[in-house]
C-alpha cells in the first residue's frame, strides 16, 4: 500500500471548516447574539482559511485534479512564500484562528473542525510533506496519423482479430512440404 499524504486530508478539512466557520459568523451576526462581534471575526477568518486553503497541493504521486478558478488563487499562495508552503506554519495560524471563535456557541462547530485540521496539518509536516502547486502542463498537439499505425486492408464489416487469416499462414499453405506432386488434372492443348 502507499503512504497516506495527510496534507490531502487537512486541506478538505481545513476548507471545510473555513466554510463552516462562515455560516456560523453569518447566523451569530444576523441573531444579534450577545458577543456577535465574535461572529463577525467568525466570517472574516473562515474567509481566509477558504482562501488560502482553496489551492490544493500537487500530490507526489500520481495526478491532482485542479479545482475550479484554483490557478488564480494559487499565484498568491505561491507569493507568501514559506508562510504558506510549509505545514508547521498552517498548522499554528489554523490553531490561532481557531481560538477566539471557540467562545461563541454558533461557530464551536467551525472551531472544532479547524483545530482537527491543524493536528492533521500538523502530523503532515511531521511527515515532510509540504506545500506544491499545481503547475499547468502545456497541452500537446495530436500529430496527424500519429494513432493510426496501419490501415485496415479489408473492406468493412471485418471479421474480428481471431478469425482473420495471418499473411503469413497462406504462405505456408501453398509452399510443398513434400517431395515433387502430380498435377491432379493433366494440361492439354485439345480444345474441347
Amino acid at each position: 500500500m502507499g503512504q497516506i499524504e495527510w496534507a490531502m486530508w487537512a486541506n478538505e478539512q481545513a476548507l471545510a471548516s473555513g466554510l463552516i466557520l462562515i455560516t456560523g459568523g453569518i447566523v451569530a451576526t444576523a441573531g444579534r447574539f450577545t458577543q456577535w462581534y465574535l461572529g463577525a471575526y467568525s466570517i472574516a477568518a473562515g474567509v481566509a482559511v477558504c482562501l488560502l486553503e482553496y489551492p490544493q497541493s500537487k500530490r507526489s504521486k500520481g495526478s491532482t485534479m485542479e479545482r475550479y478558478g484554483q490557478k488564480y488563487l494559487t499565484g498568491a499562495v505561491k507569493a507568501l512564500g514559506p508562510l504558506t508552503r510549509n505545514y508547521y506554519i498552517r498548522a499554528f495560524l489554523h490553531l490561532g484562528l481557531a481560538v477566539p471563535a471557540g467562545f461563541l456557541l454558533a461557530t464551536i462547530l467551525g472551531t472544532a473542525c479547524l483545530v482537527i485540521a491543524s493536528c492533521i496539518y500538523l502530523l503532515a509536516a511531521i511527515r515532510g510533506e509540504q506545500w506544491t502547486p499545481i503547475e499547468a502542463k502545456p497541452k500537446e498537439r495530436p500529430q496527424v496519423g500519429g494513432t493510426i499505425k496501419q490501415p485496415p486492408t479489408n473492406p468493412p464489416p471485418r471479421p474480428p482479430a481471431e478469425a482473420r487469416k495471418k499473411p503469413g499462414a497462406e504462405e505456408a499453405a501453398e509452399v510443398p512440404t513434400g517431395g515433387p506432386q502430380e498435377n491432379p488434372m493433366p494440361v492439354t492443348d485439345e480444345v474441347v
